[in-house]
């Protein structure tokens, strides 16, 4: 009886999906749940199993093929019909080879039907009490969250606490851990769909629920073919039947001798038996062709989609996957091995001639290319238009000679590393004079209520530090830095901007700023023209310091001195802030770093 192989329902909104692989090829047996083929959709890659134990009769829909939900993928044979176990009749008797061959089939499978399906059922079991992955509340007044990426695919052994998925709000991107330790049965959110808080998003089941199955197939599969294989010896009805039956026995009992397991089911197709016994070799030797040259294997869009997020050249990826073929942790893995290896030309690129750099330097992975733009990138722009279009924005530059700053750095830096374990950058210094002047200027570091027609004037310095990530600007905030010193600003700097590039900020350390600073310099910026964030009245830029020759007082007179100097540009809303309001604040922030009075800070 044949037995129809279709293509299941794969998600809402799936209405198709493409045949990446078969893993198994006509003519060879399969188990009930074995994986058949793997498919793969614009939000998921899975593998189909078998709905019956049988062989695989009929192949109709080809690798790279598309295909409609519930269309017909191939034909399997349960066993009802007489080619399937030709050899063991030959052993009951030889004389009636015709008719026992149609009978002992029936038989024949029988057993082996029951070894197989027992272990492979036993897996399926705990899909049933899968626990479920939620989507947690993500900070305060967030309703829903909108996934990105999924870090796992289904059939993946995850650990408890790994990540499985980032999710991307309105105020954050985050990843998701796996509640349990198990295996991940189903994703029920695919990627850029969006989900209320509590939704379910996926199910994990028991460790091995998905992968183990197809490990049992295997020995399964060449248990029957040994039975047959001794009693394809019983060639003694050759003899018995000299004239014709002779000569047809013979070649059945050399063709399981030369193949082993897999020439078996050659004899099932007894009018072509060339082409099946073509197939049946090419499966095992198939994995080892694409591995020796991955850029050949097929990849799906999701891998595509990532490799060109993380500048990953397709063609140099070595694929772990069925046949070859390139998964994710593989683009992932290759990813960071382009970091490794960067990180370590760094220094020898700093040692090489001047031109070293712009050798270095390639083309963006991105030339060429017209990508979605990401949910953080729109919130990004939505604040920035929002604050250009509702504040009267103006911006007051002041030049600061920071060689005091950076001379007590340099004394203090070993031993401030020691003492507090973390290293000491410029930018504390910043943010201290900054929180410092803003106890003594109000007027900066206050909101306008616009339903109210009222300022806030605050009495606590929240100051948003600006952070460069891969996925773009954030700004975790200090809270309470006018209550810090140097060494507090440098850990909470440190531990903030940690979280911001390992994806790990939560969204209550991006909320609450009360003022901003941005240091553009580090990037080699001279200054900028930043934005004032909404609901703020300031925002600080700090430009690249370097040195050059300036006139300085010295002994009554002035003289030429190399010092190092920096530009720091305040943004404000001018419809609360005056300009004269923020020269005052310039210069005070501007005194207490030319003064540089931190050496009871830093122990000196």
């Amino acid at each position: 009886m044949a037995v129809s192989v279709t293509l299941p329902a794969l998600g809402e909104s799936v209405s198709e999906g493409t045949v990446t692989r078969w893993l198994k090829a006509e003519g060879e047996r399969v188990e009930v749940d074995e994986p058949l083929l793997e498919v793969s959709t614009d939000k998921v890659d899975t593998e189909i199993p078998a709905p019956a134990s049988g062989i695989l009769a009929s192949i109709k829909v080809g690798e790279d093929e598309t295909v409609e939900v519930g269309a017909e993928l191939a034909i399997i044979d349960d066993g009802s019909g007489a080619p399937v176990a030709a050899p063991a009749p030959v052993a009951e008797a030889a004389p009636a080879a015709p008719t026992p061959v149609a009978e002992a089939p029936v038989a024949a499978p029988a057993p082996v039907a029951p070894a197989a399906p027992a272990p492979v059922a036993a897996p399926a079991a705990p899909a049933g009490d899968a626990t479920p992955v939620l989507l947690p509340a993500l900070g305060e007044s967030v309703s829903e969250g909108t996934v990105t990426r999924w870090l796992k695919a289904e059939g993946d052994t995850v650990e408890i606490d790994e990540p499985l998925l980032e999710v991307s709000t309105d105020k954050v991107d985050t990843e998701i851990p796996s509640p349990v330790a198990g295996t991940l049965v189903k994703i029920l959110v695919g990627e850029d769909e969006t989900a209320e808080v509590g939704a379910q998003l996926a199910l994990i089941g028991a460790a091995g629920a998905v992968a183990a199955a197809p490990a049992p197939a295997a020995p399964a599969a060449p248990a029957p073919v040994a039975a047959p294989a001794p009693a394809a010896p019983v060639a003694a009805p050759a003899p018995v039947a000299p004239a014709a039956p002779a000569p047809a026995p013979a070649p059945v009992a050399a063709a399981p001798a030369a193949p082993a397991p897999v020439a078996a089911p050659a004899p099932v197709a007894p009018a072509a038996p060339a082409p099946v016994a073509a197939p049946a070799p090419v499966a095992p030797a198939a994995p080892a062709a694409p591995v020796a040259d991955a850029g050949d294997a097929y990849v799906t869009p999701l891998v595509r989609k990532l490799a060109a997020e993380h500048g990953v050249a397709l063609a140099s990826v070595t694929g772990t996957g069925v046949g070859g073929r390139i998964r994710k942790q593989d683009v992932l893995a290759a990813a960071e091995a382009a970091k490794a290896a960067a990180a370590q030309a760094a220094p020898v690129a700093a040692a090489a001639p001047a031109a070293a750099p712009k050798a270095a330097a390639a083309p963006s992975a991105l030339r060429g290319q017209t990508v979605k733009m990401t949910r953080m990138r729109k919130v990004i722009g939505d604040n920035m238009m929002k604050a250009l279009h509702e504040q009267a924005q103006l911006t007051s530059v002041v030049e600061v000679d920071v060689t005091k700053i950076m001379s007590l750095r340099g004394k203090a830096k070993d031993s401030f590393l020691a003492r507090e374990g973390v290293k000491l950058s410029p930018m504390p210094f910043f943010v201290k004079a900054a929180a410092q002047a803003l106890k003594a200027h109000a007027v900066i570091n206050a909101r306008i209520n616009e339903a109210e027609g009222t300022i806030t004037y605050f009495d606590s310095e929240n100051i948003g530090i600006a952070v460069d990530s891969e996925k773009g600007l954030m700004t975790p905030v200090i809270k309470g830095a006018g209550d810090l010193n140097i060494a507090g600003i440098s850990k909470k700097t440190a531990e903030l901007a940690g979280k911001v590039r390992d994806s790990k900020i939560t969204p209550d350390e991006l909320s609450g700023a009360t003022f901003t600073i941005s240091n553009t310099g580090s990037r080699g910026a001279l200054f900028d023209t930043v934005i004032v964030p909404p609901n703020q009245a300031a925002i600080l830029g700090i430009g690249a310091t370097v040195k050059r020759p300036v006139v300085i007082e010295a002994d009554g007179g002035t003289a030429i001195g190399i010092r190092d100097m920096t530009y720091l540009s305040l943004s404000y809303d001018h419809r609360l802030v005056d300009g004269a309001d923020a020269a005052r604040y310039l210069v005070a922030v501007k005194e207490i770093l030319e003064a540089g009075e931190f050496e009871v800070e830093l122990g000196l």
